[in-house]
């Protein structure tokens, strides 16, 4: 809650608790008078929001009790029953505001601030989604890009489409998410570029999820020197706002239509895991469900978008905001869950991709019966140990040139986002023990150092990240494959 909030609700809860049990009466004009003031300063510099109507209600009871100011003995059973009333009221006023907070983003730690911009990218390729015959791909590319820029508009929270699109996902009115614009996210919208040539990213955010939801993660990355694309794969995010004003949402008839009866290719594998087979004889049984499952047809969706997004890259770096400041020589690829995924394939067809991360997300498809080419990285959440390690087969003959695996302990697979700071409770937001702060640093410490050595060819030692941070498990396979 914010500071005016924590007052308001405060000094509302004390004043009915002393109104109803204490025997002593304060001037009507005193009460009426801290209440007022401390409304209006609520409202005027932090601002309604509808997760504090159950408190504003407190602030209503408190006023008029102030208003009315004499009392009349009650009887023990109405006192305790006003203040049962109010108690529960109470508890609800203090978990809206908690389970939705005006949350703070961490501030970028990089020599550069963040600037942003969005990019409409039409590709000349057939829209699978839609029914329309003649209906092409077009996303909504979010470009992050480093800026000398100190001030300027501040970019808000999460476009409305998105917005619009979470609402829609949990049953809400689409007014839910109206108080992120108060959300401080740290980045300048339509920011100068600075100065220099940086190395590309190109982002793919977690299914059901958008780019937007990765603030933390995303500008820590950029804030180091590197412009990152990330791309709002259509129809399969959350929600996207067009240049003309036009949203797309999730499309949960498709999700439907493509998952319906394939589970039965997991069956067997979830059988192999349970029936504690050895990791040569679930082998071939997980390879099967890799390859099989419709999430690898999914993945290689993606990864066109992600390929139509470097087929941009040059274009971009001769002429328009990113004129020469793309380093298009080095590209490298990341995402979350299926993004992560979808990074790892598009690694493996795109030969202008030089490295690529997977954080999190499980490697379905053609990697399994081959290597990547070049180096890679995958970032684990602390999943417990009876969950199936999926990619444990997936990745069973690494890279042909060096292959990073990291666990960061205490984590979920929300604490890669923005949730653990956007819903504050772990069993809700599906984060782990971590703090959400600590998560994001070693995640973004990670990537970055990664990058910095196979795009920038920087002189570091990605070994020492794992003394570096207690929290951090790293092995690195370097050279030929590698078997389990």
């Amino acid at each position: 809650m914010q500071l005016f909030e924590i007052l308001l609700l405060s000094i509302s809860t004390i004043y009915l608790g002393f109104h109803l049990f204490s025997q002593k009466t304060i001037e009507q004009k005193y009460i009426s008078g801290v209440l007022i003031l401390l409304l209006l300063v609520h409202l005027l510099v932090e601002g309604f929001r509808w997760q504090m109507l159950p408190a504003y209600l407190l602030w209503v009871i408190a006023f008029i009790s102030g208003l009315r100011g004499s009392k009349k003995s009650s009887r023990t059973f109405i006192k305790v029953s006003k203040g049962i009333g109010l108690s529960l009221l109470l508890i609800i006023a203090i978990f809206l505001p908690s389970f939705l907070p005006v949350f703070d983003l961490p501030e970028p730690e990089g020599p550069y601030s963040v600037g942003t911009r969005d990019i409409l990218l039409e590709l000349n390729r057939e829209e699978v989604i839609t029914e329309e015959e003649d209906d092409k791909r077009k996303l909504m590319v979010k470009v992050w890009y480093p800026s000398s820029d100190r001030e300027g508009e501040i970019d808000p929270y999460i476009d409305q489409g998105g917005r619009h699109g979470f609402a829609q996902k949990y049953g809400l009115p689409n007014s839910t998410f109206n108080y992120l614009d108060k959300v401080d996210t740290h980045v300048y919208r339509n920011a100068n570029v600075a100065e220099g040539e940086f190395p590309v990213l190109v982002f793919s955010h977690g299914y059901n999820s958008k780019a937007n939801s990765y603030y933390a993660l995303l500008s820590q990355v950029v804030s180091q020197g590197y412009v990152v694309f990330a791309v709002n794969h259509n129809y399969e995010s959350t929600g996207s706002t067009f240049p003309d004003g036009s949203e797309t949402y999730f499309n949960y008839e498709y999700a439907q239509e493509i998952e319906q009866g394939t589970w039965e290719d997991m069956e067997p594998v979830v059988a192999a895991f349970k029936d504690d087979l050895s990791f040569k004889d679930r082998h071939p049984i997980v390879k099967k469900g890799l390859k099989n499952y419709f999430v690898r047809e999914m993945l290689e969706r993606w990864s066109k978008d992600l390929t139509g997004v470097v087929d941009y890259i040059d274009s971009w770096n001769t002429s328009g905001f990113l004129k020469a400041k793309l380093d298009t020589n080095n590209i490298g690829v990341f995402g979350h869950s299926r993004g992560g995924g979808a990074a790892g394939e598009t690694l493996l067809t795109d030969k202008r991709i030089k490295a690529g991360a997977n954080v999190d997300g499980v490697q379905w498809g053609r990697i399994v019966d081959s290597a990547f080419e070049d180096p890679f990285l995958y970032i684990s959440a602390d999943w417990p140990e009876d969950k199936e390690d999926l990619n444990a087969h997936a990745y069973i003959n690494k890279s042909r040139s060096i292959f990073y695996e990291a666990r960061i302990y205490n984590t979920g697979h929300s604490n890669f986002m923005d949730i653990p700071f956007m819903i504050p409770l772990e069993m809700l937001s599906e984060a782990g023990e971590i703090e959400p702060e600590k998560g994001i640093e070693i995640t973004s410490k990670l990537i970055t150092t990664f990058f910095d050595k196979h795009l920038k060819n920087k002189e570091v030692d990605v070994d020492l990240l794992a003394s570096e941070y207690e929290l951090l498990n790293l092995k690195i396979y370097k050279g030929e494959l590698v078997n389990n």
